[in-house]
């Protein structure tokens, strides 16, 4: 008589087990590793941020773009929320004016935030234009957030890199900190919405990008990742 070979239900189930027990052990590794990968992908979505400004620069007399007119045309207008943060540091104004030194606008949104919460927030994610289905952006620009007339010092619209250092000193601001160069003067991060700030709502309180930080990119286009304990 021919003799069936065939897989115990105790060895099934201790192959199983096994299975589990690898998935469990390897799916955090992997899990971080992709998201390594769109950190550095991020990062170099803010170099080329970086290399476009100081490519205009050189063209515009050493100066930076002054668009607050753009910044206060797009969609929803200038601030379109009530609550954190108390500016509006969106870029969608940058990616329109930088487009013939990037020819691209998908570096303007980090891969990290793409499906995500992030990606819901009204504070985050602003069209280039006014056009139905225009690309969005994704990242902040805080010394370009606001619209004010005369310009704040704390903000470089249509400032040269030696104004802009001189004004941040002047300013005095907390948030901008004291730089004593171009290389201490942020120009582009990733967005967050830090745990300390009780007007953040709850359901994204401590909301960052990059597992407890986010990257940074500077007036002289070296770029950073900034651990911040304000976010998970």
């Amino acid at each position: 008589m021919k003799r069936i070979s065939a897989f115990t239900l105790i060895e099934l189930l201790v192959v199983i087990a096994i299975i589990a027990i690898l998935a469990a052990i390897l799916f955090p590794v992997f899990s971080s590793a992709r998201e390594k990968a769109r950190q550095t992908s991020c990062l170099s979505n803010l170099r080329q941020i970086g290399m476009a400004f100081a490519q205009y620069v050189q063209d515009y007399d050493e100066q930076l773009p002054s668009r607050r007119d753009l910044k206060a045309s797009l969609p929803g207008g200038w601030k379109p929320w009530t609550g954190w943060p108390t500016s509006d540091p969106r870029a969608g104004w940058a990616a329109q004016v930088m487009y013939p030194y990037t020819k691209s606008y998908d570096i303007w949104l980090c891969p990290s935030v793409k499906g995500t919460l992030m990606s819901q927030q009204i504070q985050v994610i602003q069209p280039v234009s006014n056009d139905s289905g225009a690309p969005v952006t994704g990242y902040w620009m805080w010394r370009f957030d606001r619209i004010d007339n005369p310009i704040p010092l704390s903000d470089l619209w249509g400032k040269t890199d030696e104004q802009s250092v001189l004004d941040l000193q002047a300013a005095g601001d907390p948030n901008a900190g004291y730089p004593n160069s171009v290389s201490d003067v942020e120009l582009c991060v990733d967005p967050y919405f830090p745990s300390t700030i009780p007007t953040v709502p709850a359901s994204i309180k401590g909301l960052g990008v990059h597992f407890g930080g986010r990257n940074r990119v500077f007036l002289d286009v070296h770029v950073k990742y900034f651990r911040d304990y304000r976010t998970h």
